[in-house]
């Protein structure tokens, strides 16, 4: 994968929130895109592997923010129930950052399952990151 590619799918992750004409189809094909660059990484390119990792996480970050400031706004129950899944959303946030703390540690034969758990779990958490989303507009 060259960094031109890379480049590309990231500024695409980046910008799938922020891009109202995006449909839910559009966000998993970016979403698994982002993914299935991660998990083409071999061990040799760990350290980038990692970096990319962590400007997803970067990404996923300002998301939830935006989520989070969007709960604040909201009333009642609607409220409430979107603190709650901002709350959850979170938790999910640190289990792949341990994934990909995980990842960055990993080495030969533990390289791939720990590189294909983190982009598992990272896709997870954008997935739960739009269905949040979703119940905004």
């Amino acid at each position: 994968m060259g960094p031109r590619f890379i480049v590309a799918v990231l500024a695409t992750v980046l910008s799938q929130l922020a891009v109202a004409q995006t449909t839910s189809k559009d966000v998993a094909k970016q979403t698994g895109e982002a993914a299935d660059t991660l998990k083409s990484y071999s061990v040799e390119k760990k350290k980038e592997a990692v970096a990319y990792g962590k400007k997803l996480l970067s990404a996923a970050d300002r998301d939830i923010k935006k989520l989070e400031r969007a709960a604040a706004k909201a009333s009642g129950d609607t409220k409430a129930q979107l603190q709650e899944e901002v709350k959850g959303l979170k938790a999910d946030r640190a289990a792949v950052s341990k994934k990909l703390d995980e990842m960055g540690k990993a080495s030969g034969e533990a390289w791939d399952g720990t590189k294909n758990a983190f982009a598992d779990a990272y896709s997870d958490l954008k997935d739960g990151v739009e269905k949040t989303a979703k119940k905004l507009k």
